[in-house]
């Protein structure tokens, strides 16, 4: 953890407010929250912000998964901006601008974080290892859609990976450095190369189903 996060902050997350992710999903663990955790204090740091305020946008940024994942940027939000507790670090205006940046952390949402911290979250939130992001699209075709013969779990993931990742995708990256970016572009050039694409879901889809081909 950066130490320039204040100790009696990181004490009250940690103890408080990270446990909670034991009620979210999987793909919402505790794994997940430290990896933007990292992420969000590396990309604070390089770009001169403020640690505390970004270390708490990303302990908050998913606690509303627990209530709704569709809406859970919005209640996460709420979340953080209720917890009077965070009053005794911050001063209305930037729990004000921790919550927006909560609520604006979304890949699909449709307009622009309102501040830079909006855009730190929510780069720092895409984990975009290629094997990472289609492992988890197989995993989640395979629970929600289990009627799907293993023809129509590919073309389900193929349809995800177009309609978020590709170069005509939904999901935006804010700064042109880092891991994500490289990995995005990797990611990319599997999505547009059919036969390896195929290659790999059939290595996962095995792995994560049980079956074999």
């Amino acid at each position: 953890m950066n130490p320039a996060v204040d100790n009696s902050l990181l004490q009250y997350i940690e103890n408080e407010i990270i446990p909670r992710y034991s009620f979210v999903d999987k793909a919402h663990s505790l794994d997940h929250i430290s990896h933007v955790v990292e992420n969000s204090l590396s990309l604070a740091e390089k770009l001169g912000l403020n640690v505390n305020m970004t270390y708490v946008i990303a302990a908050y940024h998913d606690l509303g998964n627990a209530v709704s994942r569709e809406r859970h940027h919005i209640i996460s939000g709420d979340i953080l901006y209720a917890d009077e507790n965070l009053r005794r670090w911050f001063s209305e205006d930037e729990i004000v601008t921790m919550r927006e940046a909560v609520e604006d952390h979304r890949a699909s949402s449709k307009h622009e974080p309102r501040s830079i911290y909006g855009k730190v979250v929510s780069d720092a939130d895409r984990e975009l290892s290629p094997i990472t992001v289609i492992s988890r699209t197989i995993q989640f075709g395979i629970h929600n859609y289990p009627e799907l013969s293993r023809e129509g779990h590919y073309y389900r993931m193929v349809e995800h990976l177009q309609e978020k990742y590709s170069v005509k995708g939904y999901i935006r990256l804010y700064f042109d450095f880092g891991q994500n970016r490289t990995d995005l572009e990797e990611l990319r050039r599997i999505i547009a190369d059919e036969s390896r694409l195929h290659d790999i879901f059939n290595d996962l889809f095995d792995e994560l189903s049980g079956s074999a081909h």
